[in-house]
């Protein structure tokens, strides 16, 4: 696990803490990440924050749907993803898995943490991804909608 060399605020530590990665030989990359992402239909990924005052900050790679966020994620250290989510299903995830937190820097009523590479499947997350995917994508207008064909 890559050693963060810069101080965060104490939920920043806490998930970098909770976020360890387990020994599991089969470890999610950055890399495999990011081109599930981008082989959903629309995709964008840009990195927003290059001004901004923390490192961790600056180093998150955000996925889009016609500019609208549905996942973004550190590209350093790469410890959690924070995920849209329904409203309705937060609290019940964060409930049924102790990889699933209230959301860093976002609305905690609709975005999820999602720690990688601990008990809950690659599969898993990416199915929470395509979910976000599917909840942003299906909120874009028509005329939009047919843009994109989606």
């Amino acid at each position: 696990m890559k050693q963060l060399t810069i101080i965060f605020s104490n939920i920043l530590i806490t998930f970098s803490y909770i976020c360890n990665p387990t020994n599991n030989q089969d470890v999610m990359n950055i890399e495999d990440f990011r081109g599930y992402c981008l082989s959903l239909k629309g995709v964008t990924d840009k990195m927003p924050f290059g001004k901004a005052a923390s490192e961790y900050d600056r180093n998150l790679l955000v996925f889009s749907v016609a500019d609208k966020w549905f996942c973004f994620v550190n590209v350093d250290v790469f410890d959690f993803c924070v995920i849209k989510c329904d409203a309705d299903r937060v609290q019940e995830l964060q409930a049924l898995h102790n990889d699933i937190k209230p959301a860093y820097h976002m609305n905690k009523k609709h975005w999820i943490s999602v720690c990688f590479n601990r008990e809950l499947p690659d599969s898993r997350i990416l199915e929470l991804v395509r979910d976000a995917y599917e909840l942003v994508a299906a909120s874009l207008p028509r005329k939009e909608k047919e843009r994109l064909q989606l």
